[in-house]
């Protein structure tokens, strides 16, 4: 199985590509932070490390620095795996690094413009440009999957609005963009599929509570929701079942969570458990149901 998963550097890139590993994937993981350089985000996690985990799970991984801004650097991209494989199976479009640019309940007309057009171009722009020329290669064989990530179903996204209009957009944007490519690789063969992670316990989320992956629990009493968050793993098993399943194309066009697959595949988060935080959010925190995050694992 050849794979790119386009943001890669940490989080849910990062959680997706070691599961891909660890199903024996070939993986290209890309993203701008490197053992030399670090993106605007300025964080630690590079995609050098990343490449290495997904060989320690089994897999192969080949660190890439590419901007997913620049169409050049994508086509690049595109060529290099062309050539040292000649196929895509997998195609995972997680680049986001938003983190800094939305504020959160802030009008539009109160936001930074140059702010909210760089969310949007760093959520969708990029994602397009590397369909554009990635897609060329997945569709050489059939069966090829694209799994679009981002934050909340369709389904929820609708009803709910998302506590900034750039975010809104940019997070449901997404859904529809895998719901469009679904359509478009359909004649192919292909499967296209946008997947949310719940309440996620990335590198930067476990920085902003204080706390780590061992000691998460003690940040549950600021955030009883925080009880029903998830590892990265999650989220990558929910990408390595699609990966391996002969009969993904059930999937197509769908928006779905990493707890919705969990339940229909059978894995488990990291610790065994399976976090349901969609399900909790709407029954708990929205609909008043008495009932503990624990519950909900």
């Amino acid at each position: 199985m050849i794979a790119l998963v386009a943001g890669a550097t940490r989080g849910t890139g990062r959680g997706i590509a070691v599961e891909l590993g660890a199903a024996g994937a070939t993986v290209y993981c890309t993203g701008r932070s490197t053992r030399e350089r670090r993106s605007e985000m300025n964080r630690p996690e590079t995609i050098e490390e990343t490449a290495g985990r997904v060989t320690a799970a089994g897999g192969t991984g080949i660190p890439v620095r590419v901007d997913h801004l620049d169409p050049a650097q994508v086509e690049a991209l595109a060529g290099r795996i062309g050539d040292e494989h000649g196929r895509l199976d997998v195609l995972v479009n997680d680049i986001w690094g938003a983190d800094a640019l939305w504020q959160w309940r802030t009008p539009v007309w109160e936001h930074d413009l140059d702010k909210g057009l760089r969310l949007l171009r760093l959520a969708i722009d990029t994602h397009l440009i590397t369909s554009h020329h990635l897609l060329p290669l997945l569709i050489r064989h059939p069966g090829g999957l694209v799994v679009e990530v981002t934050d909340g179903t369709w389904d929820f996204n609708a009803t709910r609005y998302r506590d900034s209009i750039f975010y809104d957009l940019a997070k449901t944007a997404v859904n529809r963009l895998a719901y469009a490519q679904a359509r478009e690789l359909r004649e192919h063969g292909g499967t296209a599929v946008a997947l949310t992670p719940g309440f996620l316990r990335s590198e930067a989320m476990l920085d902003n509570f204080g706390v780590t992956e061992e000691t998460w629990r003690d940040a549950v009493a600021g955030d009883p929701a925080f009880g029903v968050s998830e590892t990265p793993a999650y989220a990558g098993r929910a990408v390595a079942a699609l990966a391996t399943d002969p009969g993904r194309s059930r999937w197509s066009g769908r928006s779905v969570s990493s707890e919705e697959l969990a339940l229909a595949y059978g894995f488990t988060d990291a610790d065994g458990s399976r976090p349901q935080v969609w399900r909790y959010i709407t029954e708990v925190l929205e609909g008043g149901k008495q009932a503990s995050p624990g519950d909900y694992r």
